[in-house]
């Protein structure tokens, strides 16, 4: 597939190399000729210098041909004024996203209707999701960390409790899959669970707060 990073700093060089690494076309897009000595040695895709918003800079970089871009200079003004520009007069480029570096500009991005990444607000989820139970490992992140999936493993406790018993007043938490001896299925709320047994379930950071106290608590009568 062909992509487009637009902007290279440090997030830029690392995202087009890592596209490069998995056999991705890319270009590279910066107004600094010198922001190109952060891509790796390694790097074999191509780089454009020129204004992003330039008609020529984008003709250059083959917009029309690109299959997604990312947009993740360290201005969240230029990033929402770029992507909102390449969404309106490149409608065949499937994927725009765009990097979110202040938590107070995400308003203005959510209102371009543009998908959104945000280093920061994700970073700060994830560092107090570990801070406060390091027991329940994320193995996924939706949108900016809103809602996480996170694997557990059930211990003696919880041994013959369905499943709707221990997620039930957990608020915004669902059941996603069970792994039992190696092997996953699609559990039913009436499903007892056994000791050993990993629950995969997709939470809120609210959500995963109150079953991690209900786990704390113990098995209930």
């Amino acid at each position: 597939m062909s992509f487009i990073v637009v902007g290279c700093g440090r997030f830029g060089a690392e995202l087009a190399y890592r596209l490069f690494k998995n056999g991705h076309q890319v270009v590279v897009v910066d107004a600094n000729p010198k922001a190109f000595n952060r891509l790796h040695p390694d790097f074999r895709g191509r780089t454009v210098e020129g204004d992003s918003l330039s008609v020529d800079t984008l003709s250059r970089a083959a917009m029309d041909k690109a299959d997604g871009v990312a947009v993740v200079t360290n201005s969240d003004t230029m990033n929402a004024v770029i992507g909102h520009t390449i969404r309106v007069h490149y409608p065949n480029v499937r994927q725009v996203i765009v990097r979110n570096y202040d938590p107070a500009m995400r308003d203005m991005l959510e209102a371009f209707g543009l998908q959104i990444v945000s280093s920061t607000a994700w970073g700060a989820e994830r560092v107090q999701e570990l801070m406060i139970d390091p027991s329940f490992r994320a193995v996924f992140s939706a949108g900016n960390g809103e809602v996480e999936m996170y694997e557990m493993v059930i211990s003696e406790k919880w041994d013959g409790v369905t499943v709707s018993s221990l997620l039930d007043g957990c608020g915004e938490i669902v059941c996603a899959a069970l792994t039992r001896a190696g092997r996953a299925v699609l559990p039913s709320p009436n499903t007892q669970l056994a000791r050993g047994d990993v629950l995969t379930v997709s939470a809120t950071l609210e959500g995963v707060r109150s079953l991690r106290g209900k786990l704390q608590e113990g098995k209930e009568a």
